[in-house]
């Protein structure tokens, strides 16, 4: 797999020394309004720019010498980019918030405003898309969402910056995405659709998947409510068989589960002997500090961010020691990080 030599400068910007992505996300819009909102009791109209990006900012200024890169949105994040740390990277995202619910699919839309060069010119390292996928969707759907990921491949290449690809898999059908058909469906649906963006026409440089199990129906988990889809011995083994259907790197998303499960995780992705190359924790490291933030205000969430945030990032950090560096996915070795 060759790299372009500004997407290789780019990924080693947003990678440790060790050539491990350890990045943070921050690039919540909608449901982090809503919660902001739910925490204070007010309507959403009332939570406006001013406090989405000062929460933004708080995030990124107190916890990205904890990481090696940070995940933020055009809309609100741009005085949270500035705020980073000087050895963070920055990736960017590139969708519309949420999808068009108004015809079945869940298709994505970009920010009308925005392009992979005004990210570029924005100081952005990587380009992130957002995409609900599922490979038992519609026929017609999946190939308008392939089409769209082709896009946005080819003008990442043009512009030489990395695609990052996140996928999240959901019922076409409206089901419960909580319930346990679903969790057993699940394995299923992320390797599919790592399969799927693994191939070539699509020039994605690195896959930001979702763990192939939910934690809740895994027996002897921290949340396992006492319906059994995968035994932990099956569960592991799934995420070695997801490990393996990838051809290009991949690193974690939390999906929102509180820090502990993401980490319990990560220990299985490790027992598994994935080759996984870091992750981008979002909510997993700050959900938390919102309350904080809605009832007692910035320097409230700034105290909570320094103790129990840094906590949580540290703990997220300590779990990435089997990963394995991006470089090695692509069958480069360590000196393309020299």
């Amino acid at each position: 797999m060759k790299l372009s030599e500004g997407k290789l400068r780019r990924l080693k910007a947003l990678s440790d020394s060790r050539g491990v992505i350890a990045a943070a996300a921050m690039d919540q819009r909608g449901s982090l309004k809503k919660s902001i909102a739910k925490a204070k009791g007010v309507a959403e109209s009332e939570v406006g720019y001013d406090m989405m990006s000062e929460f933004k900012v708080a995030v990124s200024r107190v916890l990205t010498p904890h990481a090696s890169a940070i995940l933020l949105d055009p809309e609100f994040g741009m005085e949270a980019a500035k705020a980073r740390s000087k050895n963070a990277g920055l990736l960017l995202a590139y969708e519309e918030s949420g999808y068009d619910n108004t015809q079945p699919g869940r298709l994505p839309d970009l920010l009308p405003h925005v392009s992979v060069k005004r990210i570029v010119d924005m100081g952005g390292d990587a380009v992130k898309i957002l995409l609900y996928y599922s490979i038992h969707d519609d026929k017609n759907v999946n190939d308008i969402k392939h089409a769209f990921v082709e896009r946005i491949g080819a003008e990442c290449e043009h512009n030489q910056i990395p695609f990052f690809l996140e996928f999240v898999s959901y019922d076409p059908t409206g089901g419960d995405e909580k319930g346990l058909a679903f969790a057993q469906q699940k394995p299923e649906l992320v390797m599919g659709a790592m399969r799927e963006f693994s191939q070539p026409q699509y020039l994605v440089d690195v896959l930001k998947v979702e763990v192939p199990i939910n934690a809740e129906y895994v027996e002897g988990s921290k949340v396992f409510k006492g319906q059994k889809a995968y035994t932990w011995k099956e569960a592991v083994e799934y995420f070695r068989r997801a490990s393996e259907v990838a051809t290009k790197p991949f690193i974690y998303l939390s999906a929102g589960v509180d820090n502990e499960v993401f980490i319990e995780n990560l220990t299985m992705a490790a027992d598994a002997g994935t080759d996984f190359s870091g992750v981008l924790c979002g909510r997993a490291t700050w959900k938390n500090g919102i309350p904080v933030y809605a009832k007692q205000g910035l320097k409230a969430l700034e105290d909570w961010l320094g103790t129990e945030g840094v906590k949580n990032i540290n703990a997220v950090n300590a779990a990435l020691k089997p990963a394995k560096p991006w470089y090695a996915k692509m069958g480069m070795e360590a000196a393309v990080l020299a």
